[in-house]
Order: structure tokens, then sequence, then C-alpha cells
């Protein structure tokens, strides 16, 4: 599972949510998306902001009820560096390499 594509990121719920007010959001966002709200078309990820579809918001449902894939998903999210909702560049020319370490300091990953 990629950071950017955490369930409790693209339901936009936290790790603590429980399953009724995680299908409730989900019925909320698909409703939004269908109507076209600007609102639910983009969702904040620690690496910045992602489009939102109604496929990423049924596929973040169904992790979430698998037991085993939402532990996986709430460690990633508790634990994760703050979130950014800035839209990346889509021209933007890649970063350049990066030592490991100084990685995981720019991502706020302590030793």
């Amino acid at each position: 599972m990629a950071i950017d594509d955490n369930p409790f990121y693209v339901l936009g719920v936290s790790p603590d949510a429980s399953r009724i007010e995680i299908e409730r959001e989900a019925q909320k966002l698909l409703g939004m998306l269908e109507l076209g709200f600007a609102a639910a078309m983009h969702y904040a990820t620690p690496v910045g902001g992602r489009p939102r579809t109604a496929e990423a918001v049924r596929a973040a449902v169904a992790a979430l009820r698998d037991p085993q894939r939402r532990l996986v998903a709430e460690l990633w999210a508790r634990h994760a560096p703050p979130l950014r909702d800035d839209e990346p560049a889509r021209d933007a020319a890649p970063a350049p390499a990066v030592a490991t370490a100084s990685l995981r300091r720019a991502l706020g990953w302590r030793p």
C-alpha cells in the first residue's frame, strides 16, 4: 500500500473512526463526487494532494472492511508525517536523488 492511497486519507477520516462513520463518509463522498462538488475532488496526504475518484472511495471502504488491511492502514496513518493539501505540479521535473537518511528526515521520521 502506497502512503498516498491510504484508505483513511482517501476517505478523510481518522484511524479511530468506527465502521459506521467510515460507511457514512464514503456514501457522502460518493454523492458529492457524483454531483461534481469541488470539495470532494481531492484529498490530502503526507506527500501532497491527490485526486479522489468514486473507484478510490469504494476501494478504500473495501480495504477498511478487512481487519488485516485496516490494521496496516491504521499503522501508516497514525505514524505518517503531517498531511499536505497542495497539489503536485503536473509538469514538474522529478525530484533529485536524495540520500535515504535525509529523505527520512524530510518526511519527519526519527531514528
